[in-house]
């Protein structure tokens, strides 16, 4: 059984559109995929509308976070998309994505960088704008070779040239807010050193005490060192590592399913959901 927990469509900042997402889910093997575009679950339709045969959907979000003035995600699962006061936290991130990718734009052409909203909006395409909208611009600016080129402190880092921050929950609100829900908090690429400060041990440690419910630990961001460590803390912590590509299409050269997670760990994470459940396909549209 082959699971994928984390997953980006046009919805966000992917370039599969959510009903490619799946297709191309089911055509690489997978038997589980998640979609978890940033801070929204307008994809959730279409993907569930072309859900193939033999492919299921966990339906999730990850959620713009930061602590200590670091910057973090968090991945949540199967709650209650329309449950009042997790949809107005993210609505509030989402809706201050616009203004932020706006004051990017304006430092880069400070810097010299002729990039201009419309570039950034036509890349983003109807999705939450993100970074790598604007990172994509950069890409096809020629200012850099690809879009992880892009975030570093030269340009789009925490705390580079470009950088501006946004409206990002307290991840310990996220928490309760998504348990209020009836879902499940997963630790998004926490060793991810190179997209800037990560978050210490004892900060995980007092997240796990407020009911983290694990940490992705295989992921492309993360050394063999780094995973490690994380697999040592989760096991301290008593939490559930799982494993995900982190696929944007295109965006990223991570194929679907390159890290997957556990079958047990995903059968634990189902049984702690009450929010919703996952979507077995019948054949897609």
């Amino acid at each position: 059984m082959r699971i994928d927990l984390h997953c980006h469509s046009t919805a966000s900042d992917g370039t599969d559109t959510p009903a490619e997402l799946v297709r191309n889910a089911a055509a690489a093997g997978l038997d589980v995929v998640a979609l978890t575009d940033h801070d929204t679950t307008r994809g959730y339709g279409e993907a569930i509308a072309a859900l193939p045969e033999g492919l299921t959907l966990v339906t999730g979000a990850e959620l713009s976070c930061r602590v200590d003035g670091i910057s973090m995600h968090m991945l949540a699962y199967l709650f209650d998309p329309a449950e009042p006061a997790l949809l107005a936290e993210r609505e509030l991130v989402r809706d201050d994505r616009v203004p932020r990718a706006k004051g990017m734009i304006a430092k880069l052409n400070a810097l010299g960088v002729p990039v201009t909203w419309e570039q950034v909006e036509r890349i983003a395409a109807g999705g939450s704008v993100g970074r790598p909208h604007v990172a994509t611009a950069l890409v096809e600016l020629g200012v850099v070779p690809t879009v992880s080129d892009a975030f570093t402190e030269e340009w789009l880092a925490d705390g580079g040239r470009a950088y501006v921050e946004k409206h990002e929950t307290d991840p310990f609100e996220a928490i309760r807010l998504v348990k209020n829900a009836g879902g499940v908090c997963v630790f998004a690429h926490p060793a991810a050193a190179k997209r800037g400060r990560t978050v210490p041990e004892a900060r995980i440690a007092e997240l796990a005490e407020a009911g983290l419910d694990g940490v992705e630990v295989d992921h492309m961001d993360h050394d063999a060192d780094a995973r490690d460590r994380l697999r040592g803390l989760a096991k301290e912590l008593d939490l559930l590592v799982t494993g995900s590509s982190d696929y944007h299409g295109s965006r990223k050269t991570v194929a679907l399913g390159a890290y997957t997670t556990d079958p047990e760990v995903y059968g634990e994470i189902t049984r702690r959901a009450t929010g919703a459940f996952p979507v077995p396909g019948t054949g897609g549209a």
